[in-house]
């Protein structure tokens, strides 16, 4: 007769045969799963190395390209901008280097850069808009009627500051006496919104920015600047680096904007040589009444002047 004894022990001996199953096949399991990871860890890896390797060498490729762009520059904008006068704009995030490079630059092609002119964090920060805007109604020459439209921050102060410091497109005349001007920029240097030292009008306004960055809505002051600058003078050109393309940015404004796009031409890859040699270029292109977006940022139509759209 089965004793209760024994049941216990085969019921006992039943679990420890399923435990020592589950021990063995779990760890067999997770040696299946280990080595799986292993092996793809190291796929991964090899592509990591392959995509590092193709990205250095596209940054040697792009090195060599800027630096055979750096050696040419002088011979392609040869007097692109003989004899014509330019006013240098930044804003604060603009980089020194940019700045420095696109000024020679224009220097380079036969122009003469009458002055470089700061607008400050206060000038581009959307919550000094009311104190801009009551600065510049208080300088406006007397001889100027500015834009109907010219209502925002930015469009406001490109106009009244295109009225002092750009020459009429068609009789390349002072558009306010020197009177005029000097009290207009003084004013706005001692409210902290510019900074300059000797300036006298220009022909031709390049506005330089850096990334885009700034307060909110900072990009649409600077892009909406720029354009109403365009409409003072024979032409204007908004150049960036490559992210003030991108969402809010100055360039990403003005070309989403058909009204602006339309007379201002926008770059926004000046932290390349292609870019800063397209300054002058643009520039030149301006004078004839043209206007193009180019670099290789959203909706650049091509590169450089003159060359096919992708």
């Amino acid at each position: 007769m089965i004793s209760m004894r024994y049941h216990a022990v085969s019921i006992a001996a039943i679990f420890v045969a399923l435990a020592v199953g589950i021990v063995l096949g779990s760890q067999t399991l997770a040696s299946g799963l280990l080595s799986g990871l292993r092996n793809d860890k190291s796929d991964i890896q090899k592509h990591a190395d392959e995509l590092q390797d193709s990205n250095n060498q596209l940054q040697v490729q792009l090195g060599g390209a800027d630096g055979f762009n750096a050696a040419m520059a002088g011979r392609i904008v040869k007097d692109t901008l003989a004899q014509r006068t330019v006013v240098v704009f930044t804003t604060p995030d603009a980089d020194p280097g940019d700045i420095d490079s696109v000024t020679k630059l224009i220097q380079a092609a036969g122009g003469t850069v009458t002055g470089k002119v700061g607008l400050t964090s206060a000038f581009i920060d959307p919550n000094n808009a009311d104190r801009l805007r009551t600065t510049l109604t208080n300088v406006i020459p007397a001889g100027v009627q500015l834009k109907t439209g010219a209502v925002d921050q930015g469009s406001l102060a490109g106009d009244l500051l295109g009225s002092v410091l750009l020459l009429d497109a068609h009789t390349a005349a002072p558009q306010s006496t020197p009177q005029e001007m000097t009290l207009a920029l003084d004013t706005l240097r001692s409210g902290g919104f510019l900074a300059y030292d000797q300036i006298r009008p220009a022909q031709l306004a390049v506005v330089i920015c850096g990334n885009g960055g700034g307060p909110a809505n900072s990009g649409t002051v600077v892009g909406r600047f720029a354009a109403a600058l365009d409409a003072r003078g024979a032409g204007t050109v908004l150049a960036g680096r490559s992210p003030s393309a991108e969402g809010d940015g100055p360039i990403a404004v003005v070309r989403s904007d058909a009204g602006l796009s339309a007379g201002t031409t926008t770059i926004d890859d000046i932290e390349r040589e292609a870019g800063r040699i397209t300054v002058p270029l643009a520039l030149q292109e301006q004078l004839s009444g043209n206007a193009g977006r180019y670099g290789t940022g959203p909706k650049a139509t091509a590169v450089t002047v003159g060359a096919t759209g992708s």
